[in-house]
């Protein structure tokens, strides 16, 4: 009588597949930091410095971040909004960047001070004269502006983003109030004006450029937006880390179970 030969094949052991479910939850998560890591300064934006009140006057600075590992950014445009024409735009200089202003002649004319205001600044054009803004480095256009317009709670301002491959990119879609688009617009939000009802500057005056006394302020406002970006990057490097380990130990709890 023949027995035939029967190969036993054990069951995985609750070890190993712990180990194994531990490395691919482990990936999963550090897939997850990385992608939400990602978009934190993805893309063009703009913030005041201090507050940017109806009616008054600010000081806003554009942030460009390189989104590219191959190219520099070596131009940057700022569109205005034709429907709320500012009368007075002053750019800070940026050292190491030409800048031009573009003026457009209004349909209505403007009244301020006393004067009538024919043209408004339609565009503002920063040209890198070397190098740029180069890979995982971002660049600063600090400009002031006025007078913030009275009947609206946002000024909306499209940028396009030139790099040096003569790759263009346009941050041109406005918010519609639902998820953020693709390539958003700059988006400067307006506060209420205060009991005077002419915003933050009561006299009318452009507000002091970051070289002023509103130096520290602005300095801490750029260090907050620096250490959130900061703090986004390390915490996609932990998540990989996290990852490998995972897998790892995945790895090596299978083969100690193979010679076992």
């Amino acid at each position: 009588m023949s027995v035939d030969n029967v190969t036993t094949v054990a069951p995985a052991s609750p070890r190993r597949n712990w180990a194994v479910r531990g490395s691919a939850l482990a990936v999963t998560a550090a897939a997850g930091v990385v992608l939400l890591a990602g978009p934190a300064a993805a893309h063009v934006s703009v913030q005041p410095q201090g507050e940017a009140a109806q009616g008054g006057y600010a000081t806003v600075n554009f942030k460009v971040p390189n989104e590219r590992d191959d190219a520099s950014t070596v131009k940057l445009e700022i569109n205005f909004p034709a429907d709320h024409p500012l009368t007075s735009v002053m750019p800070q200089p940026v050292p190491g960047w030409d800048v031009q202003i573009t003026k457009t002649k209004l349909d209505k004319p403007l009244e301020s001070h006393g004067n009538k205001i024919t043209e408004a600044v339609s565009k503002v054009t920063w040209t890198a004269k070397d190098k740029g803004v180069e890979t995982g480095q971002f660049q600063q256009f600090p400009l002031s502006l006025g007078a913030l317009p009275e009947d609206a709670d946002q000024l909306v301002f499209k940028a396009i983003q030139t790099y040096d491959s003569k790759e263009v990119v346009r941050w041109i879609e406005e918010p519609t109030g639902g998820e953020e688009p693709d390539t958003p617009a700059p988006v400067l939000a307006l506060t209420a004006a205060s009991g005077d009802g002419h915003g933050a500057a009561a006299d009318d005056k452009p507000a002091k450029p970051a070289a002023s006394d509103d130096t520290g302020k602005a300095s801490s406002e750029q260090a907050a937006e620096s250490s959130s970006d900061s703090t986004a990057r390390i915490l996609a490097v932990v998540g990989i880390l996290v990852g490998l380990a995972g897998v790892a130990f995945g790895v090596l709890s299978g083969r100690r179970r193979t010679t076992s």
